[in-house]
């Protein structure tokens, strides 16, 4: 600060930081706000975690009915791996997590199946096997298949639709929804679980004989206290019925 007499100017040093003093001050008075709120319970928070290969469209109707009797609901959603998730659970960032097939998983992970639900091939309108009934497997082994990075069934769809030679990849990505624009461009098919919302541009059709299916698992860390909005999403979640949702309830038997 420079002092004139009865006048007082900032120095040019003093108006280069005077921004981030601000913002520091905004971000101090908001972490107060937020820790006043969480004492007084007005607000009730709860991470959710979301594997690359599930909806958050799969949570929202449980969300909205917990959000009834659980006041200052305050949800974030978070996409990782499902091992990354795990970690976040352990490490206590989330609270709880949504996932499909794990190989391995942590002892201190409880863990849930929610329902059991098929694959489907995902394809443009004008693809040239889009008005088949059903995808055959020597169509779908000489088609061009659009590559999900760290797909949790990757190793399944290698077993049972391409023992002999992996499947034709041109093209890939992490996230589904740049997947479903390389789709509706014609650049190839995806291999997708049935529950997930497509462009309006994509048809989805089922593969011969259905060889494809995975579980989808809700996963918490055992023995720690569960606040009241994560204790009602378990419980919602678990007492839900998911085949109004997905079609395909856990106990049907549809594979050997």
């Amino acid at each position: 600060i420079y002092r004139e007499r009865q006048l007082t100017h900032l120095t040019d040093l003093g108006k280069a930081v005077l921004p981030m003093l601000e913002r520091a001050l905004a971000s101090t008075e908001a972490v107060r706000r937020r820790a006043r709120q969480f004492q007084q319970k007005e607000m009730a928070p709860l991470a959710i975690g979301l594997a690359p290969s599930i909806s958050a469209s799969l949570v929202l109707e449980p969300i909205a009915e917990i959000r009834e009797f659980v006041p200052g609901l305050h949800v974030e959603l978070r996409e990782e791996t499902p091992d990354r998730l795990v970690e976040l659970l352990l490490e206590g960032e989330i609270n709880v997590a949504v996932v499909g097939d794990m190989e391995d998983k942590p002892e201190r992970i409880d863990d849930w199946a929610l329902f059991e639900e098929r694959y489907v091939a995902v394809l443009a309108p004008s693809h040239q096997l889009a008005d088949l009934p059903v995808i055959g497997m020597e169509a779908l082994r000489e088609a061009t298949i659009l590559d999900r990075s760290d797909c949790d069934v990757a190793h399944k769809f290698l077993r049972l639709c391409f023992p002999d030679a992996p499947p034709q990849h041109a093209h890939s990505s992490s996230r589904e929804v740049h997947l479903q624009h390389l789709a509706a461009a014609g650049f190839g098919i995806i291999l997708a679980p049935e529950h997930m919302p497509r462009l309006p541009s994509l048809k989805a059709l089922p593969i011969e004989g259905d060889p494809v299916w995975r579980e989808v698992r809700l996963l918490a860390v055992q023995g720690r206290r569960y606040s009241p909005a994560l204790d009602a999403f378990v419980k919602v979640a678990r007492l839900r019925d998911w085949s109004l949702h997905t079609g395909s309830p856990l106990e049907i038997q549809h594979h050997s």
